[in-house]
């Protein structure tokens, strides 16, 4: 199974990295819409896609208006975004206000109630995490395959979270801040480096990849790379345009 990175930042994007936005084109799932969506219609490879929303903040939903060039020229049998409730109202109340954006987008909105079965016979799962505004994370099976994506939360190797992501072949986990910035990330209600990487040894996973990364630090290692190595070998920084096998 391939993992497309279309947007690795958070906030804001930079001159490299756009904002949170991950598709799964074998299964035609897309994870966030954050600035990195206008990506996602060269890589449509199916008749159905299914957008999943960790939450609504903007650097996270702002790509969902993009959603009529991502579709030009394509004829999709069906559209669905999905997240909370009060996810969808925010986004049609708000985001899509008539003086913010005057027409409706060519989807259907459905609220996550539960289990989301995915083509290939996998199933998406969703769990609560500690963030302002509220946020979940998704855990995606399918036989042999298992990923988990986790983002905009304070890394808990204690957490809650840790036993609904256990024994993924791949962890998708934000790391906005080095350890330098430790009490900047529990302030803002995100992630730095050695907490996210004893999340991925507690639960067990086999590789952890780190986004939603700072986007004012554009070297290539803006987390330290070797302290989460320190702890969790196997551990990748995420780079826009790639693609990570699981």
């Amino acid at each position: 199974m391939q993992l497309a990175l279309l947007g690795t930042a958070g906030y804001h994007p930079n001159e490299s990295r756009h904002t949170a936005c991950f598709m799964l084109p074998e299964v035609g799932v897309v994870l966030d819409a954050g600035t990195g969506f206008f990506r996602v219609g060269p890589r449509l490879l199916t008749d159905e896609l299914d957008i999943f929303l960790t939450h609504t903040h903007l650097d996270h939903v702002f790509g969902l208006t993009f959603l009529f060039d991502v579709l030009y020229g394509r004829d999709l049998k069906r559209v669905d975004v999905h997240a909370e409730a009060a996810k969808v109202a925010a986004i049609q109340n708000h985001l899509l206000y008539e003086l913010l954006f005057p027409v409706g987008l060519p989807c259907q909105y459905r609220p996550l109630t539960g289990p989301v079965p995915l083509a290939r016979g996998g199933t998406l799962s969703s769990f609560p995490l500690s963030h302002p505004g509220e946020t979940v994370g998704f855990r995606l099976d399918w036989p042999g395959h298992s990923m988990a994506y986790v983002t905009d939360t304070v890394a808990d190797p204690a957490a809650g979270y840790v036993e609904r992501i256990r024994g993924v072949d791949l962890l998708v986990h934000e790391c906005n801040f080095s350890d330098d910035y430790s009490e900047q990330a529990k302030l803002t209600g995100h992630s730095y480096t050695t907490p996210v990487a004893q999340v991925a040894k507690q639960a067990g996973v086999g590789r952890l990849l780190l986004v939603h990364l700072n986007p004012l630090i554009v070297d290539k290692d803006p987390v330290g790379l070797d302290v989460a190595r320190a702890i969790f070998r196997d551990t990748t920084i995420a780079e826009d345009n790639t693609v990570a096998e699981f």
